[in-house]
Protein backbone atom coordinates (compact mmCIF):
# COMPACT_ATOMS: atom_id res chain seq x y z
CA UNK A 1 0.00 0.00 0.00
CA UNK A 2 1.43 3.32 -1.09
CA UNK A 3 1.52 6.06 1.52
CA UNK A 4 2.73 9.64 1.32
CA UNK A 5 2.86 11.41 4.67
CA UNK A 6 3.54 15.14 4.84
CA UNK A 7 4.85 16.89 7.93
CA UNK A 8 6.34 20.22 8.93
CA UNK A 9 3.37 22.50 8.44
CA UNK A 10 2.31 25.05 11.00
CA UNK A 11 1.80 28.71 11.80
CA UNK A 12 4.52 31.18 10.89
CA UNK A 13 4.79 34.94 10.63
CA UNK A 14 5.21 36.66 7.31
CA UNK A 15 8.84 36.60 6.26
CA UNK A 16 9.48 33.36 8.09
CA UNK A 17 10.41 29.89 6.86
CA UNK A 18 9.10 26.36 7.06
CA UNK A 19 10.40 23.05 5.76
CA UNK A 20 7.89 20.45 4.69
CA UNK A 21 8.76 16.78 4.40
CA UNK A 22 6.95 14.00 2.61
CA UNK A 23 7.87 10.44 3.52
CA UNK A 24 6.92 7.74 1.03
CA UNK A 25 6.37 4.04 1.58
CA UNK A 26 5.05 1.14 -0.46
CA UNK A 27 6.68 2.23 -3.70
CA UNK A 28 10.05 2.26 -5.43
CA UNK A 29 10.69 5.89 -4.67
CA UNK A 30 13.38 6.41 -7.28
CA UNK A 31 10.93 5.59 -10.09
CA UNK A 32 8.62 8.45 -9.17
CA UNK A 33 8.74 12.10 -10.00
CA UNK A 34 7.52 14.07 -7.01
CA UNK A 35 5.52 17.23 -6.75
CA UNK A 36 4.10 19.72 -4.31
CA UNK A 37 0.68 21.28 -4.68
CA UNK A 38 -1.36 23.57 -2.47
CA UNK A 39 -4.98 24.48 -2.04
CA UNK A 40 -6.19 27.61 -0.31
CA UNK A 41 -9.78 27.97 0.95
CA UNK A 42 -12.16 28.60 -1.91
CA UNK A 43 -9.46 28.06 -4.54
CA UNK A 44 -8.46 25.23 -6.80
CA UNK A 45 -5.44 23.07 -6.11
CA UNK A 46 -2.37 24.55 -7.75
CA UNK A 47 1.08 23.30 -8.65
CA UNK A 48 3.90 24.60 -6.47
CA UNK A 49 7.06 22.64 -7.30
CA UNK A 50 8.21 19.47 -8.99
CA UNK A 51 11.34 17.35 -8.92
CA UNK A 52 12.39 14.54 -11.21
CA UNK A 53 13.46 11.03 -10.25
CA UNK A 54 17.10 11.80 -9.67
CA UNK A 55 16.54 15.15 -8.04
CA UNK A 56 18.62 16.98 -10.61
CA UNK A 57 15.66 18.59 -12.35
CA UNK A 58 13.28 20.94 -10.56
CA UNK A 59 10.52 23.30 -11.63
CA UNK A 60 8.59 25.95 -9.75
CA UNK A 61 5.45 27.97 -10.08
CA UNK A 62 6.19 31.62 -10.75
CA UNK A 63 4.57 32.60 -7.46
CA UNK A 64 7.19 30.69 -5.43
CA UNK A 65 10.25 30.83 -7.66
CA UNK A 66 13.26 32.14 -5.76
CA UNK A 67 11.59 31.53 -2.37
CA UNK A 68 10.85 27.80 -2.35
CA UNK A 69 13.24 24.92 -3.00
CA UNK A 70 12.38 21.28 -3.40
CA UNK A 71 14.82 18.41 -2.94
CA UNK A 72 14.72 14.69 -2.37
CA UNK A 73 16.65 11.94 -0.64
CA UNK A 74 16.00 8.69 -2.49
CA UNK A 75 17.73 6.70 0.22
CA UNK A 76 15.27 8.02 2.80
CA UNK A 77 12.33 7.99 0.38
CA UNK A 78 11.61 11.57 1.31
CA UNK A 79 10.98 14.77 -0.60
CA UNK A 80 11.32 18.21 0.94
CA UNK A 81 9.97 21.68 0.33
CA UNK A 82 11.96 24.49 1.89
CA UNK A 83 9.81 27.61 2.01
CA UNK A 84 11.43 30.96 2.71
CA UNK A 85 10.11 34.54 2.82
CA UNK A 86 6.61 33.26 3.36
CA UNK A 87 3.69 35.64 2.93
CA UNK A 88 -0.01 35.35 3.78
CA UNK A 89 -0.80 34.36 0.17
CA UNK A 90 1.13 31.14 0.80
CA UNK A 91 -1.47 30.03 3.34
CA UNK A 92 -2.91 26.73 2.15
CA UNK A 93 -2.97 23.00 2.65
CA UNK A 94 0.15 21.61 1.02
CA UNK A 95 0.12 18.19 -0.62
CA UNK A 96 2.89 16.04 -1.96
CA UNK A 97 2.29 13.74 -4.90
CA UNK A 98 4.11 10.92 -6.70
CA UNK A 99 3.99 10.20 -10.42
CA UNK A 100 5.49 7.04 -11.87
CA UNK A 101 7.99 7.56 -14.67
CA UNK A 102 10.93 5.79 -16.24
CA UNK A 103 12.28 9.04 -17.68
CA UNK A 104 13.89 12.11 -16.19
CA UNK A 105 10.79 14.17 -16.92
CA UNK A 106 9.11 16.46 -14.45
CA UNK A 107 5.40 16.41 -13.78
CA UNK A 108 3.41 19.63 -13.54
CA UNK A 109 -0.23 18.73 -13.99
CA UNK A 110 -2.15 17.21 -11.11
CA UNK A 111 -3.51 14.57 -13.46
CA UNK A 112 0.03 13.31 -14.04
CA UNK A 113 0.40 12.13 -10.46
CA UNK A 114 -0.65 8.72 -9.22
CA UNK A 115 -0.56 9.07 -5.45
CA UNK A 116 -1.26 11.90 -3.02
CA UNK A 117 -0.60 12.63 0.61
CA UNK A 118 -3.22 13.81 3.07
CA UNK A 119 -1.86 17.34 3.20
CA UNK A 120 -0.38 19.58 5.86
CA UNK A 121 -1.66 23.03 6.80
CA UNK A 122 0.59 26.04 6.37
CA UNK A 123 -0.69 29.32 7.81
CA UNK A 124 1.21 32.57 7.39
CA UNK A 125 0.14 35.47 9.56
CA UNK A 126 0.66 39.08 8.55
Amino acid sequence: QVQLVESGGGLVQAGGSLRLSCAASGLIFSTYAMGWFRQAPGKEREFVAGINRSGVGTYYADSVKGRFTTSRDNGKKTVYLQMNRLNPEDTAVYYCAAGFTLSSALRVGAHEYDYWGQGTQVTVSS
